[in-house]
């Protein structure tokens, strides 16, 4: 391996890595630069949470998982850390909320971007 593809290696490694330990990371989808969690699945903002508060438990939390955030986690940057009713923890980026979508199936998925009449957006930087 010559050291120039050594180097490009290199960089695309750090590029793919989340700066300074965020909890997400960002990933191209057919909707742009989207945030991603650790195995490259879209994550969500729901129009119904209100800055810090999660409206999705229930159903809806079996069908959007939350971006669980550890018991001990601390915000950084742009990322927060919400509680939820259930107990739990889940990052939110801006204030808002991350989840997944059950019906994504592989890294890049984005079925969930305009569900529920527009409610459920890609999150994007």
């Amino acid at each position: 391996m010559n050291k120039t593809f050594a180097a490009l290696a290199v960089l695309g490694l750090l590029a793919a890595c989340s700066p300074m330990g965020e909890p997400v990371k960002t990933a191209r989808t057919a909707k742009g630069d989207t945030l991603v969690d650790a195995k490259g699945m879209t994550l969500y903002t729901f129009d119904k949470d209100s800055e810090g508060k999660s409206a999705c438990t229930g159903p809806c939390a079996a069908n959007w998982p939350s971006l669980a955030a550890p018991a001990d986690a601390k915000p950084m940057g742009s990322y927060t850390v919400v509680s939820r009713d259930d107990g739990g923890k889940q990052w939110a980026y801006k204030g808002k909320p991350l989840y997944t979508f059950i019906k994504d199936k592989a890294a890049g998925d984005i079925t969930g971007d305009g569900f529920a009449d527009g409610a459920w957006h890609v999150a994007q930087p």
